[in-house]
């Protein structure tokens, strides 16, 4: 979503020619975001996205082209990647992996209410069921691997009560990965990274998830942890607001019951999401990519919700919201 490899028109014009998308008649660089170069581009068939993958590799992309082509064949609203004649979905640009999706209708919510929060749990339940079936596995390159390699890394950048809290951190969720009430939670392809930003609204419809790049195969607690740190916080501090997250828990669980363990360690695992994303802002902000419009997130913001977390664990109570 940042510009880190420039396209010109001509060449993005003969790649959507190439899929029989149109003739390029607008073609726009997305300045969010820090992963991949994403452009949109409008054509006399509609609106789309292309993208430059800068640092997947060809090898990885199929897991998660081929996983938004089996939820969107099953009904869950999202980007739907553009075959050549060939059938192939992933293609090549300026030497890089590169796709072009559907754009979708409306527009991010980012003030969301108790309402917004209960359509985007009740969807990722859906999505969750939609993907039982998905026959392909990658892990979730963001998971606990990626946390142990890199908190080292960061590490020589924070101060001393920082490092202090996310090396506690990083110890408590390696235990509770080797737990036997862990290992039994339900598992699938996941989103991982389903922020205010990654959703949209046309009005009170939700019309679709996007941006599946950190998608991998993980508990579906985790997703739901994610959302709940993004969707159902106070910005500033950080603090969960409860009636938003048991309006999202409660919708979730409504099309996927969730069960006992899952219940039981939803605190834990919001605690990994604050640190998976605390993380990787610290690697982001610290050890930066150059690019065009490039605008790190501030680490400071997950550092406040896994204090809140550990200071403040919250339970949903099935049957009170």
């Amino acid at each position: 979503m940042a510009v880190f490899t420039p396209v010109s028109f001509d060449d993005a014009a003969a790649l959507l020619a190439r899929l029989g998308l149109g003739r390029l008649q607008q073609l726009e660089g997305c300045a969010s975001g820090i992963e991949n170069t994403n452009y949109f581009a409008s054509t006399e068939r509609g609106e789309w996205v292309l993208t430059i993958f800068e640092r997947l590799s060809f090898e990885q992309l199929p897991f998660y082209l081929h996983l938004m082509k089996h939820l969107a064949q099953r009904g869950i609203p999202v980007p739907d990647p553009q075959a050549d004649a060939d059938g192939e979905i992933l293609h090549t640009l300026q030497a890089k992996p590169a796709a072009v999706v559907d754009r979708l209708r409306g527009r991010n919510q980012l003030a969301p209410g108790p309402r917004h929060c209960a359509a985007v749990g009740a969807m990722l339940a859906r999505m969750h069921l939609a993907g039982r079936d998905y026959p392909h596995a990658q892990p979730n390159l963001r998971g606990l691997s990626w946390w142990t390699e890199t908190v080292p890394v960061v590490l020589p950048h924070l101060a001393p009560a920082q490092a202090e809290l996310i090396e506690a951190e990083l110890a408590f969720q390696q235990a509770l990965a080797a737990s036997p009430a862990y290992g039994k939670l339900p598992r699938g392809p996941i989103h991982a990274d389903l922020f205010r930003d990654n959703v949209m609204f046309d009005g009170e419809e939700l019309t679709g998830f996007f941006d599946f790049y950190f998608a991998g195969v993980d508990t579906w607690l985790f997703d739901i942890a994610v959302c709940l740190n993004d969707w159902c916080v106070d910005l500033a501090t950080g603090r969960l607001d409860e009636e938003r997250a048991a309006a999202f828990v409660a919708a979730y669980d409504g099309e996927r019951e969730l069960t006992h363990d899952e219940l039981r360690l939803l605190p834990a695992l919001m605690r990994a999401g604050a640190l998976r994303f605390w993380t990787s802002r610290l690697w982001d902000f610290h050890l930066p990519r150059d690019a065009q419009m490039l605008k790190p997130h501030d680490p400071t913001h997950f550092e406040r919700i896994l204090r809140e977390r550990i200071d403040n664990p919250w339970h949903y109570a099935r049957g009170a919201d």
